[in-house]
């Protein structure tokens, strides 16, 4: 229950429950300065589904996602930051000077100081058309989460970075063949996810391709996947798979900063350090870096807010 602290004002708020959330929430705790977090509708983030890290300091043999944010959790908790896992739905900008105020899911209202919005970002899908019927039918963003239900199936990853690579590798383990479906010339995963994906006699990658077709009306059936280079010796493909796992990107969750934080042409909100354009509005994560999304620096960049929070509150409150 949260009647206890609607009443209260709050020195910051932490919107957001993957790596930049919960660092932030430690150094704050730390610096015993009074604050909250709410998770929303993902706590965890996106890492919760990532079957194993590898590239994550400090674990020599790597960790699940789902163990990492756990741990996230416990530490911030431990340092006294209370985490609720409800959903911010509406931002109110300078109710008065130097005080915010959020809404949350169930309509309570809360003021607080200084907000980090570490909101983080949600998979992009191709926007074809079958595309949102099929949604859970046989097109996923998660291979760790329900690529168990096509063992022994065949199936596509639709990608060419690390995640991609990543779906692939877990599916090959459990699946008859895979198909790395690729619109570049090249992967663009690290090197080392690269050599693991070549070196997997079931997953076989074609590039330069686009899926142009999404077929089936209660299942997926198949994708038609169509050349995109000039070369007319090259063909187009139908690719007859149980399920495809889309690892195209990401797209920032940044609505509820509109209209009042500055995003660039992409969603990113704009960011000096983690400083927006709004006074004691700050960002970390993956909602405010379109360049690196990689779970380190997220956390780094939720280190960064919470300093910048603490230097901002000594400033207003002299």
């Amino acid at each position: 229950m949260l009647t206890y602290v609607k009443k209260s004002i709050f020195d910051c708020i932490i919107i957001g429950g993957g790596p930049a959330g919960y660092t932030a929430a430690i150094y704050l705790a730390r610096a015993e300065i009074k604050h909250i977090l709410f998770t929303g509708f993902q706590p965890g983030g996106q890492l919760i589904s990532t079957n194993k890290i590898e590239n994550y300091p400090g674990f020599t043999n790597g960790i699940s996602g789902y163990k990492l944010m756990e741990s996230f959790k416990a530490q911030s908790e431990r340092f006294g930051t209370m985490v609720k896992d409800n959903s911010v739905v509406k931002i109110n900008f300078n109710i008065i000077k130097n005080l915010h105020e959020i809404i949350l899911d169930n309509s309570f209202k809360i003021k607080t100081k200084a907000l980090i919005l570490a909101t983080g970002a949600s998979p992009r899908y191709l926007n074809i058309e079958n595309e949102n019927k099929l949604i859970g039918k046989g097109i996923y963003t998660c291979a760790n989460c329900d690529g168990f239900f096509f063992k022994g199936k065949k199936v596509a990853v639709i990608g060419g970075g690390d995640k991609a690579a990543e779906e692939s590798i877990y599916l090959s383990n459990i699946c008859k063949k895979v198909y790395l479906i690729i619109r570049d010339k090249k992967m663009k995963a690290s090197k080392i996810m690269q050599q693991k994906v070549l070196n997997i006699k079931n997953v076989e990658i074609f590039y330069y391709h686009k899926v142009i077709q999404i077929i089936g009306e209660k299942k997926l059936q198949a994708i038609y996947c169509k050349n995109i280079t000039n070369n007319k010796n090259n063909k187009n493909y139908l690719f007859k798979v149980e399920a495809i796992f889309l690892a195209i990107g990401q797209i920032p969750n940044s609505l509820i900063c509109k209209p009042n934080i500055k995003l660039d042409k992409y969603g990113y909100i704009i960011t000096k350090s983690t400083i927006t354009n709004i006074p004691g509005i700050f960002a970390a994560g993956d909602v405010q870096d379109s360049r690196y999304r990689q779970a380190i620096t997220s956390a780094g960049s939720g280190c960064m807010s919470a300093i910048e929070v603490e230097k901002y509150l000594l400033k207003t409150t002299k």
